[in-house]
């Protein structure tokens, strides 16, 4: 009866450090990637602006290329959106707002995670160059399980924003 009382003491405090823990994690996360691509920002809008573009550079689409997708509304800036089913996952996205060559706004939710964050691509001229930095913002809610991700989504996010910042300087830099 002992042993039980120790391992229902240990397991209890576990939990109690959980749920503490969790408290103190801010709920908020933010990612942010960027790059300089030798094109002008008409041909990088280009890429970004469409839904069905984003099949060619972001890395998700390489890493499972026999997704189901759905385009509906615009065809290209605000009002662009889509949902994907494949084996991560289901998801949507939706620009929100569009500015020609200059940036997309987007509201990207998963649904098995019940989890929605924004985020923007934004470009900036640099002489003949462009840059364009990529971020992503959310809130995780009180969810204490969703809150011990938030330190670690620059570290889970982060390499595919840079995969597909890389696969878009590839594409927009052809000839």
């Amino acid at each position: 009866m002992k042993i039980v009382k120790w391992i229902l003491g240990i397991v209890g405090f576990l939990v109690a450090v959980f749920l503490i823990g969790a408290v103190m994690i801010t709920p908020t996360y933010k990612v942010e990637r960027s790059t300089v691509i030798n094109a002008p920002a008409p041909k990088v809008y280009g890429l970004i602006s469409d839904p069905k573009a984003w099949v060619r550079w972001t890395v998700w689409n390489q890493r499972e290329p026999y997704m189901k997708m759905a385009f509906t509304g615009a065809p290209a800036g605000q009002g662009a959106k889509w949902e994907w089913e494949g084996k991560d996952g289901k998801g949507n996205m939706e620009f929100t707002a569009a500015v020609y060559d200059k940036s997309i706004t987007y509201r990207l939710g998963f649904v098995e995670m019940n989890m929605v964050s924004t985020g923007a691509l934004t470009l900036s001229p640099q002489g003949n160059a462009t840059r364009i930095s990529w971020t992503n913002e959310g809130d995780v809610g009180k969810n204490p399980m969703m809150r011990w991700f938030v330190p670690f989504m620059d570290k889970m996010m982060g390499p595919d924003f840079e995969g597909g910042l890389a696969n878009l300087k590839a594409l927009a830099e052809k000839s």
